[in-house]
């Protein structure tokens, strides 16, 4: 684990990791834009039933027409999914529009019902169009569009396999410029698509491509700093994110058409594919890798960047990174993410974390640009404790907490009657901060935990089991059919086994990252932080005084028999 000692020969946190850094943070911003744009382009726009196809001819307004037209349902709406077999002349004699809201009343006359044959119309005063609007997809087709996000998500989990293989194998560097590419390409496709199967192509392809630049621009930021910053840039860059999240408010509310709005999302990606050829590959990996020369050539260039030319002529790779270099020979697979005991337990733990990281929360009432800013603006605190905690408390405690405190929000607000909509409000944004925050560690914690030769394949496996936990959450909505409490049940209980969990996982703070896995296997997992050593022993000493004497201080006694 040198490394680190080669960092700070060239350079440290000099201008080119302050460049390096930003450049790769920009495009995290749009990331947030694609990752949640299905809220708009798939916005369920008011709609119901087309008027007869002989009313054209009529001089009727369209206020008479959806009277005899279309019935109420039981809230004094026009319904969505079905019309009057044929127009019913007799509702214009009660007074004309001024009694539209009473047409309902036709209990005396026997009115025969069919779907909407001759199409839909739709109230497009908040879009000026959706896919729902342009493909119809609702009544009996609304469940597609669940499928159009269900088939994004299933791009992100292939997509995380498959680059976090490849990037451990080719470099991340190679794979973040295809990605970028990727995203690009498939983002324009899917804004000109032409029908909803080529539109859930291609955003099958944005997804792939989301996976693949998260997971390569967040491995060659931490690859490129010291341990030191690790906490702080890995917040900055979660709060990339999060920034993301309000800026698609506003851009989708100055553009209304889905198309253009697709399209705006995803214009910057062939930017940033332009400029990340100029991103350095991670010479930690390329030490591993047996390219020793490059990487050498990649640290001279850093160091000449941040203004220390004779320290960078002065760098010996072979002789600084022997060990790592001689445990590295060989190659590896996301097998070995299970191939020690050590290993496996740290794999299967982090999966469990990150795959309840979603959960359905309450609906407040109010327009989709509001809810956006919202949940959006929720991370900033949200993100601001969790990077005390991870600086002070470390990564483990962090979360460990986080997940719980979760959890413990969303089963008490099962408990909650439905009509105290400000508590239950409340509740949920607690918890969608906590579980955002609970994210921004788990993917900093993944990539301390993994060793760099592997990083990529570990941090792939739990990117998938995030997004195998998304892909779940809405399945779990439908067992509230059957009983209504069981989803919030589920959805509470999950985030506290997920806690229960991360207590297994070794303390990385402060620590270098690992290179191999034998790096790994030799890191203590019992090595604590002093606020951790303190609540073990507190819980210890209590532990040991109820089963010697029953009370809970302990008698001087028993005390001086366990010293």
């Amino acid at each position: 684990m040198a490394f680190g000692d080669l960092l700070e020969q060239v350079g440290s946190t000099g201008r080119f990791q302050i460049l390096h850094v930003t450049l790769l943070c920009i495009p995290v911003l749009m990331m947030a834009s694609h990752n949640l744009l299905q809220n708009f382009v798939a916005a369920v726009p008011p709609h119901y039933c087309s008027a007869h196809t002989n009313l054209s001819q009529t001089q009727l307004s369209p206020e008479e027409k959806l009277l005899i037209t279309v019935p109420l349902d039981e809230r004094g709406k026009p319904q969505r999914c079905q019309r009057y077999a044929v127009p019913q002349w007799h509702l214009l004699a009660k007074n004309g529009i001024s009694d539209v809201g009473e047409h309902g009343d036709t209990e005396d006359i026997d009115v025969d019902l069919q779907g909407c044959v001759d199409g839909w119309s739709y109230n497009m005063t908040e879009r000026t169009s959706t896919i729902l609007s342009d493909w119809n997809l609702v009544c009996d087709q609304r469940s597609l569009k669940q499928m159009g996000q269900t088939v994004y998500m299933g791009g992100v989990l292939v997509g995380a396999l498959l680059f976090g293989c490849l990037s451990d194998k080719y470099g991340r560097r190679c794979l973040l410029l295809i990605s970028h590419l990727l995203m690009a390409v498939s983002g324009t496709c899917a804004a000109f698509a032409s029908s909803f199967s080529v539109f859930c192509l291609f955003r099958f392809g944005c997804g792939m491509a989301l996976s693949g630049i998260g997971l390569n621009t967040f491995s060659l930021i931490v690859e490129w700093i010291p341990t030191r910053v690790r906490t702080v840039v890995g917040t900055i860059t979660g709060y990339c994110y999060t920034v993301g999240q309000l800026n698609l408010a506003v851009i989708a509310y100055f553009i209304r058409d889905w198309r253009w709005l697709t399209l705006a999302v995803s214009l910057p990606f062939y930017v940033f594919f332009l400029y990340a050829w100029w991103f350095h590959e991670s010479s930690r990996w390329l030490v591993l890798s047996n390219n020793s020369e490059q990487a050498i050539k990649n640290l001279k260039s850093v160091a000449k960047f941040n203004g220390r030319h004779e320290e960078g002529d002065k760098i010996d790779i072979k002789e600084s990174m022997k060990k790592e270099m001689s445990c590295s020979e060989g190659s590896y697979s996301a097998l070995d993410l299970f191939r020690t005991r050590i290993m496996r337990n740290m794999t299967i733990c982090l999966s469990f974390c990150l795959l309840w990281s979603r959960y359905g929360f309450t609906k407040f009432g109010v327009d989709i640009y509001l809810i956006q800013v919202i949940f959006g603006a929720v991370d900033i605190p949200a993100k601001i404790v969790i990077t005390v905690t991870m600086s002070f408390c470390g990564r483990r405690v962090s979360q460990c907490g986080a997940l719980i405190i979760a959890g413990v929000t969303i089963l008490m607000n099962l408990l909650v009657p439905y009509d105290k909509q400000t508590l239950r409000t409340c509740l949920a944004v607690i918890g969608k901060g906590c579980l955002a925050a609970s994210f921004n560690c788990c993917y900093l914690y993944s990539g301390e935990l993994f060793p760099t030769i592997i990083r990529q394949n570990g941090m792939g496996w739990v990117s998938m089991m995030a997004r195998v936990g998304a892909m779940v959450a809405p399945m779990v909505l439908l067992s509230g059919d059957y009983l209504p409490w069981l989803p919030g049940l589920i959805y509470g209980g999950a985030p506290i086994l997920s806690g229960v969990a991360a207590i297994f996982l070794p303390e990385t703070l402060g620590s270098p990252l690992p290179d191999t896995i034998e790096d790994v296997d030799n890191r203590s997992s019992l090595k604590y932080t002093q606020y951790e050593r303190f609540f073990f022993s507190f819980f210890n000493e209590a532990a040991f005084s109820i089963l010697k004497t029953g009370d809970l201080g302990g008698s001087p006694k028993s005390h001086k028999r366990k010293q």
